[in-house]
């Protein structure tokens, strides 16, 4: 596979980063739906894709760290670029970690960890509620979860109205090397 260089990015990098990315933004929409207007219809499924998407996170962290992280283009000032450094960051370790306090709030709360339709994790109910197989840890994944989506969506922001400076603003092709096409050289 190939490495991503300042010009073009390699095929497995676009697809990594446009599967979780709009995975990660699916799973923000819903889980917020889900939490605003109590629809516990949606939680096997939100849960499903969200230990699906870790699978694919993984990959997609260990490539970027192999590769490193995209060589800023353009005319972007010194704090633009610290700024966009950060938020890469903060978009690389919070899809790390979403699903993992997904996944500790749900299965150590004793609501079981589903696999569209298989039990990763077997629910604990007692009399129809579920009962923590650890409370604290529960307890700190549901913490979690919830600081990492206002995060996660404000970086999301960030990130976004980065890529649209570059667009409208920079007119540096830092868009089309992330949707796969070559740049020219600087």
């Amino acid at each position: 596979m190939s490495a991503d260089t300042k010009q073009k990015f390699s095929k497995l990098t676009v697809i990594l980063h446009w599967t979780v990315a709009l995975i990660i933004i699916g799973l923000l929409v819903v889980g917020t739906y889900m939490e605003e207007n109590e629809v516990y219809s949606l939680y096997d499924i939100h849960k499903s894709i969200g230990i699906l998407i870790f699978a694919i996170i993984l990959i997609r962290v260990i490539w970027r760290l192999k590769n490193g992280f995209p060589k800023p283009l353009g005319k972007a000032k010194a704090w633009e670029v610290t700024l966009s450094k950060i938020v890469h960051w903060v978009l690389l370790i919070g899809t790390i970690l979403f699903p993992i306090s997904g996944m500790m709030l749900s299965g150590l709360g004793g609501h079981g960890l589903p696999l569209f339709g298989m039990e990763l994790v077997a629910p604990n109910y007692v009399d129809g509620q579920a009962v923590p197989i650890n409370a604290d840890l529960a307890k700190l994944g549901h913490q979690m979860h919830g600081a990492l989506a206002k995060i996660m969506i404000l970086a999301i922001i960030l990130h976004v109205a980065g890529a649209l400076k570059h667009v409208f603003v920079y007119k540096d092709g830092t868009l089309r090397r992330m949707l796969g096409g070559k740049i020219e050289a600087d």
